[in-house]
């Protein structure tokens, strides 16, 4: 069957099940009453009821909707994750991937989802909510598609190395690794022939592929658009917006990481400021008032407080009775991802000298992690969908059907550092995992997920390359034409949130500002005030090595003077 024969057929598909729903009955209804409207008359009919249409309530969001609902026909119960609370005993070697399906049952591809748009671009307006339906269906397609490489990496490994997903670990092993639980950094497993599904430069090519098929770039009047590597049309801030956006951060306002230095008086900034830290933890206990109080930086010997406050981790009786059924469920089961876990954590956090010493937490905390199917409401507000797997001896049926990792969260290179600097922070392993995992599911799950999100990384990396080429473009334009693209190189900050950049106490006083903005968009420009920071130097570079070379060591460089110098004195 030709291309042209399965987009009509496709086509023909949607508009049986258009027919038959609530919406098409409103469309229809609203436009027989449209008929006796004054203003509609015979010599226009068609356009005057287009244009009826256009305006009323039930078109311009419901349609693009429910089109992308049909289209997701395949996979009926993806929004209907089983949850259970331990990996099954055992499962068959490969992930989840659907069988085929007929034609005219098939989801819709890229070219027909956008061909069917277009018949209902008269009705849904040709505007902003058309353009940007088109970007969420991008987004959404693209990211399946990247999980569909990350399932086959994942099951390739399992086939050639000959180990299962899952399995019940024998009475013997699971006595030794309760006995080693708080040691097992200890541990030296052979790990040779395991490796990472993905790292972050395999995941920005995906990136630098998205495209919009609607969205003409040589329309735009602005010739640096061009420039950069992320060609989507996504609404970023620029600074004028940043500085309202941001404004509790400007030169004038006091600020940890600035004014608690040694050579400034205590009197005049920090004493006072603790003292109001202080009221929030211990009298207030108010969550809204702690993250206020969190984007002028968090005292140290409050934070921890101040951050729990904030994600409303409470360290209950039930969090910790839940952290140990976790445990249990690492000691029962053994699977594939642990290897992945074990193998990430001796890649990074172990070789870094500020996280070295935690590789024990590391290793509790993310096992845990990923039996944890509380992780899976996350996908609700996600473009990703969690992976899956059958029960083995139930058959490739529904019911045998299980998400996994339990979690439905596949580790990629340097995932430890996301837990790495809370370790600073908690030294008790049920709290340390419950804070981390509010982390998760509030921010760092945007950093390696496909979506128009304003806080996904899409949008971190349209917005650095944009602050950049309108601030600095002639140093961007130079990078470009050395080969040394900055998104290359800042990609890998941004992903980790510049965990295992920055020092720790710099690097904290940013997850400050992100907890304070409810944003991760401070990551960006950070980004841009370091290549700021470090222009005369870039600019005598003559290739991308060099220019690494440059940006190689953040670790002496202070998060707040940076973003406060790009953000409030940069001339616009």
């Amino acid at each position: 069957m030709d291309e042209g024969s399965e987009l009509s057929l496709s086509v023909a598909h949607i508009v049986r099940r258009l027919k038959g729903t609530h919406l098409h009955s409103q469309i229809e209804r609203r436009a027989k009453e449209c008929l006796h409207q004054p203003e509609i008359r015979l010599d226009s009919l068609r356009e005057d009821v287009r244009r009826f249409l256009r305006t009323s309530a039930c078109g311009p969001r419901a349609i693009p909707r429910l089109l992308w609902s049909i289209s997701k026909s395949r996979w009926p119960t993806c929004a209907r994750h089983r949850s259970v609370s331990s990996p099954p005993i055992s499962v068959t070697s490969s992930l989840l991937i659907l069988p085929p399906m007929p034609p005219h049952l098939l989801p819709l591809s890229t070219e027909a989802f956008f061909s069917f748009f277009v018949l209902f671009k008269d009705t849904c307006g040709g505007g902003v909510r058309l353009f940007f339906s088109f970007l969420y269906v991008t987004c959404c397609l693209t990211q399946a598609c990247w999980e569909k490489r990350v399932l086959k990496s994942l099951n390739s490994m399992s086939s050639e190395l000959g180990v299962p997903l899952a399995r019940m670990r024998p009475a013997a092993e699971q006595k030794e690794l309760t006995s080693k639980w708080n040691e097992m950094g200890a541990d030296e497993p052979d790990l040779t022939s395991f490796r990472p599904v993905y790292a972050p430069k395999d995941f920005l090519e995906v990136l630098i592929s998205l495209r919009n098929p609607n969205y003409d770039s040589s329309e735009d009047v602005g010739v640096r658009s061009h420039w950069g590597l992320v060609q989507v049309p996504l609404d970023v801030r620029d600074i004028p917006q940043l500085r309202r956006a941001y404004a509790e951060l400007n030169l004038t306002s006091g600020q940890l990481g600035i004014d608690d230095h040694a050579h400034i008086d205590p009197d005049l900034f920090e004493n006072e400021y603790l003292q109001i830290g202080k009221k929030v933890v211990v009298v207030e206990q108010d969550s809204a008032a702690a993250q206020q109080y969190s984007r002028r930086g968090c005292s140290t010997g409050l934070r921890a407080d101040l951050w729990a406050l904030i994600l409303n981790s409470n360290n209950q009786p039930q969090d910790a009775m839940r952290y140990e059924q976790l445990t249990a469920g690492v000691v029962q089961h053994d699977l594939l991802v642990d290897s992945l876990i074990y193998k990430d954590v001796k890649l990074t956090a172990s070789n870094d000298d500020y996280y070295f010493v935690f590789e024990d937490f590391l290793y509790q905390v993310l096992l845990c992690f990923s039996r944890d199917t509380a992780v899976l409401e996350h996908f609700k507000y996600n473009s990703a969908t969690p992976p899956r797997s059958f029960v083995q001896g139930k058959g490739e049926e529904e019911e045998g059907a299980v998400v996994y990792p339990p979690n439905g969260v596949i580790p990629f290179h340097g995932f430890s550092m996301y837990v790495a600097p809370l370790c600073f922070l908690y030294n008790e392993p049920s709290k340390l995992y419950s804070v981390f995992r509010e982390m998760y599911i509030r921010y760092f799950f945007r950093l390696h997920s496909i979506s128009s999100s304003s806080s996904g990384v899409v949008s971190l990396c349209l917005q650095f390359e944009r602050l950049l080429q309108t601030h600095l473009p002639q140093l961007f334009y130079h990078l470009r034409q050395i080969g040394a693209q900055p998104l290359r190189i800042a990609f890998k900050w941004m992903v980790r949130a510049f965990s295992g950049y920055l020092s720790t106490d710099q690097l904290l006083l940013l997850w400050d500002r992100i907890l304070g903005y409810d944003s991760l968009e401070i990551v960006a420009v950070l980004a841009a005030a370091v290549f700021a920071f470090r222009a005369e130097n870039l600019m005598e570079v003559t290739s991308l090595g060099s220019a690494e070379a440059v940006l190689a060591d953040l670790s002496t460089l202070k998060v707040m003077p940076l973003i406060q110098i790009f953000l409030f004195a940069t001339a616009i």
